[in-house]
């Protein structure tokens, strides 16, 4: 037999519900947005020139706290994004403060045919990419960086770790395939693991046209360059719907013959070439 509903005591306080979220939402759009500023810590800046095995240099900015009393252990952050760019000034940007006040020395580096590094850069590099030197790769260019590093680098104890987030993510995680014995810690952060079934390019098949587009001519169109591409409109929708097939988008924009577009092109379907991509 169904009981009668309940009464609700007097006293019961009003519940935090949907008429609550406009107020709430007021007082979080208020509150400032921090700025990402720099750790104050004394650092000493380093700019490096590491030698690969395949006989090229990869360039490095290394910052190292001054008046350490101790060897302390190194992050490495291997990038495509400019090294000198990240490592300005001889401060740690603010995103690393906490790593800071554990005591680290800081590593970035371009990698492999980026802004200060020698040789020919390939987008999201395979393990064994045709067009890499034999048995050259991002894992044998992180291991090569790391052996160099704990034998040059002043006052650092043998350890090193390697972080990233995004394609830098991806390279931490190549940083643990045949690792070098220094390596004491990973972390890929947010990494492209897999660009065909989920990440940047393609969405499970599905050909994302901004981010294939716009990251390969950020990334191959000029590598001294760091910007992105200035669109006519505003509106990216507006801009891209304006071109009916993909052939008079890339023609439009100059990316027809980059590289990673001819990779698109040739490869639509997640086969061996993605494959070896992945993670």
């Amino acid at each position: 037999r169904p009981l009668p509903p309940a009464s609700p005591p007097a006293s019961l306080p009003t519940p935090l519900g949907l008429q609550s979220i406009p107020s709430l939402l007021s007082v979080l759009s208020a509150l400032p947005v921090p700025a990402q500023t720099s750790v104050p810590t004394p650092y000493e800046r380093r700019e490096l020139t590491i030698p690969m095995r395949a006989g090229i240099k990869l360039f490095a900015v290394a910052l190292s706290p001054k008046g350490a009393t101790t060897p302390l252990p190194i992050i490495l952050i291997r990038t495509p994004y400019s090294a000198a760019n990240a490592f300005g000034k001889a401060e740690l940007p603010g995103q690393y403060k906490e790593l800071g006040e554990d005591g680290y020395i800081f590593v970035n580096e371009d990698i492999r045919g980026r802004f200060g590094s020698e040789g020919e850069f390939v987008m999201v590099r395979a393990q064994n990419d045709p067009r890499s030197p034999r048995g050259i790769n991002e894992s044998t260019d992180a291991y090569d960086t790391i052996d160099w590093l704990v034998k040059h680098l002043p006052n650092n104890n043998g350890r090193v770790g390697v972080l990233g987030t995004s394609y830098p993510g991806l390279l931490a995680g190549l940083a643990e395939v045949g690792a070098h014995p220094a390596l004491k810690a990973v972390s890929p952060q947010a990494p492209m693991t897999d660009v065909w079934m989920g990440d940047d390019f393609f969405h499970q098949g599905a050909f994302r046209q901004t981010q294939g587009l716009e990251f390969a001519a950020l990334m191959e169109k000029d590598s001294k360059v760091f910007s992105f591409m200035t669109f006519p409109k505003a509106d990216h929708y507006d801009f891209y719907v304006g071109f009916p097939t993909l052939d008079s988008l890339a023609r439009a924009t100059g990316v027809t013959g980059l590289p990673t577009w001819l990779d698109f092109v040739e490869h639509p379907a997640n086969d061996a070439y993605w494959q070896a991509r992945a993670m």
